[in-house]
């Protein structure tokens, strides 16, 4: 993820009424949403809303029923147009954009993706997944030849034919992932995009967007009211209330130091062991040394000098390898024609990055050694220790209660 902004929203307001300055002008004078309601009949959809999502985050919004955060994420591409404030995106005001600068922009920087699968039904999985590109004049051979890649990105590469009618919900919802991604966004919006499957299917679909993620970083903002979806898959999360931008955070941040009540109210009864991963919770205070036949006595010292019994093995592109110890190092130098494969522990399997902490206490008490965590792509990211591990159990307790 990078440190630079895809996206800024600054002082972003949505009245739904004939004279919304006047209603902004009484909520900044202090007064709350009800209040001008009562006063004026003009509802605030979103009141001041500012926040910032960086180049390659999944940024969640959520909150409850009425929150604001479905007209939030359609002011972000103008289907709703702000009554007031900024929406910051390669420099430019989307707000200020006219008709047709809006239509460019949305043709090169942003798609959506709804909860409703918007599929048309007398056009084949292909000719949806290329509708987007057919609007913006796209000539057949290129449309067909991104909406070809957009459908193998999210496997559905044979049934390019088939027509919607012809696939289950999930399938349904990945070809309108896969229009969405045919496009190449600079910005992909959802819309509680899972919400309407199953909860087998939607986890399906969350682990799908994870590794899409992980194999080409975009900038996506997803809308959801679902607490366990949000924290799965966020890398930040925004909170809303009344319209309000409650609390912006990582998961940790948010179930660590919830901002208020309404935060705190939203872990309540809420098994946070399902919700922190392996990857949140990994270190790097272990040695690591480079894969190389001549490097056992390098690593055997890396490691008496550190004062550690074990080192993990990674390349130059911090791809895991393996695992070795003081004994194991010392072992491989007896022998003829060493390798540092020949010192590699048996059995160390590496914790997938999203592996919940719940589901890891089994292997992690049982190892010999604290166990490597690997992302998508098998890079190294630290390691989960026995000591590590109880110390994340010990706070999503004390967060639980």
């Amino acid at each position: 993820m990078s440190e630079t902004n895809a996206l800024t929203v600054r002082n972003l307001f949505k009245v739904f009424g004939d004279r919304p300055q006047d209603a902004i002008e009484l909520y900044r004078s202090g007064k709350d949403k009800n209040q001008i309601f009562a006063e004026t009949g003009m509802m605030l959809g979103v009141s001041d809303a500012s926040f910032e999502v960086k180049e390659g985050e999944i940024f969640v919004v959520m909150g409850l029923s009425g929150s604001g955060k479905s007209t939030l994420v359609r002011m972000l591409n103008r289907l709703i147009a702000p009554s007031a404030g900024e929406i910051i995106v390669k420099d430019a005001d989307i707000a200020k954009m006219s008709e047709k600068e809006l239509m460019e922009f949305r043709r090169k920087h942003v798609s959506m993706v709804f909860q409703s699968f918007a599929l048309l039904p007398h056009l084949t999985v292909l000719q949806n997944a290329a509708f987007g590109l057919e609007l913006s004049g796209v000539d057949v051979p290129t449309r067909e030849k991104r909406a070809n890649a957009a459908l193998e990105q999210v496997g559905l590469a044979p049934y390019g034919s088939s027509y919607p009618n012809e696939l289950s919900g999930g399938m349904q919802q990945r070809v309108g992932l896969a229009r969405a991604l045919a496009n190449d966004p600079s910005i992909l919006l959802m819309d509680e995009a899972f919400s309407a499957l199953d909860p087998l299917i939607r986890s399906e679909m969350q682990d799908e967007l994870l590794e899409l993620q992980a194999e080409h970083r975009r900038t996506i903002v997803f809308i959801s009211h679902d607490l366990d979806e949000a924290m799965r898959i966020g890398d930040r999360i925004a909170i809303m209330e009344g319209g309000r931008v409650v609390q912006v955070g990582t998961p940790d941040e948010i179930l660590n130091n919830p901002a208020d009540d309404y935060v705190r109210s939203f872990f309540r009864g809420v098994d946070v062991t399902n919700i922190i991963t392996a990857g949140d919770i990994a270190a790097k205070k272990q040695v690591t040394v480079y894969e190389r036949d001549d490097n056992l006595r390098v690593a055997l010292k890396r490691v008496t000098e550190a004062d550690r019994e074990f080192a993990y093995v990674v390349d130059a592109r911090q791809q895991f390898h393996g695992v070795v110890s003081v004994a194991s190092l010392e072992a491989a130098l007896r022998r003829e024609n060493a390798s540092m494969q020949t010192a590699f522990l048996p059995n160390i399997e590496p914790l997938k990055a999203g592996a919940t902490i719940g589901s890891i206490i089994t292997p992690v008490a049982a190892a010999p050694c604290g166990l490597p965590v690997v992302d998508a792509g098998g890079r190294y990211l630290g390691v989960v220790s026995r000591s590590r591990l109880l110390q994340a159990l010990d706070r999503a307790e004390a967060a639980h209660d």
